[in-house]
């Protein structure tokens, strides 16, 4: 039997937006010129799905050795700048978005300005529209819950009735620490690359790309 939702709740990056090879092609050589070569799996298990300043945290950990000075201004404006050029929405995504039948949101560990970057160069501006939340919003970002709790806060929804979609190990942990239903989304050229979950990290269900999503959606009466 089917649960009922009263929220979806969608991450940004890949989610909605293709982002994140291109996130990591921009990252990696900037990394490797700094004199800190990343590899994809330290992208993958220090970068994906984190806020930039928990990321940033990490690596500095992992390397005993700073940033330099400005590399998140420096890598924002480079990323950008690679999004304004190349950035894709997922196929098929918008036309979802406006088959909905029940309310939903999105909730990003992007910066402000990287999500309306997002939003307006792959179209999805329109679809959300006082319906986003960021990291820099709250206190603890993903894995923490603070995020799904202040996308479901805005939305006047019950965090139990709420159901997230996520690409990454931080945001299926997220969504499972406030207590809310989440599909993993298997659709980005990262998880086509390789990525996984880790054998811990258990969403309620795998959603092979927006098709499979809209199925998924019809079956529990969201679309």
């Amino acid at each position: 039997m089917s649960k009922t939702f009263d929220l979806v709740i969608f991450d940004c990056d890949g989610v909605l937006v293709d982002s994140e090879m291109l996130s990591a092609r921009v990252l990696m050589g900037m990394m490797a010129k700094a004199g800190l070569p990343i590899t994809p799996e330290i992208f993958r298990n220090d970068f994906l799905g984190r806020s930039f300043a928990s990321a940033a945290a990490r690596a500095e950990e992992r390397f005993q050795r700073k940033l330099p000075d400005n590399f998140q201004i420096d890598y924002r404006s480079q990323l950008l700048l690679a999004m304004r050029a190349e950035l894709q929405p997922m196929a098929g995504i918008g036309e979802l978005l406006g088959r909905m039948a029940v309310p939903y949101c999105l909730a990003t560990s992007s910066s402000p300005q990287r999500l309306a970057l997002s939003l307006e160069v792959t179209g999805l501006d329109g679809y959300f529209t006082g319906r986003c939340s960021t990291a820099s919003e709250v206190e603890h970002g993903k894995p923490a819950p603070d995020l799904c709790f202040l996308a479901a806060r805005k939305m006047s929804a019950d965090p139990a009735s709420c159901l997230v979609i996520e690409d990454s190990e931080m945001g299926v942990r997220a969504a499972r620490a406030a207590g809310m239903s989440v599909w993993h989304f298997a659709g980005g050229a990262h998880v086509r690359a390789g990525y996984r979950l880790p054998p811990d990290v258990v969403a309620d269900r795998t959603i092979a790309d927006v098709a499979a999503l809209e199925i998924a959606f019809r079956e529990n009466h969201l679309c």
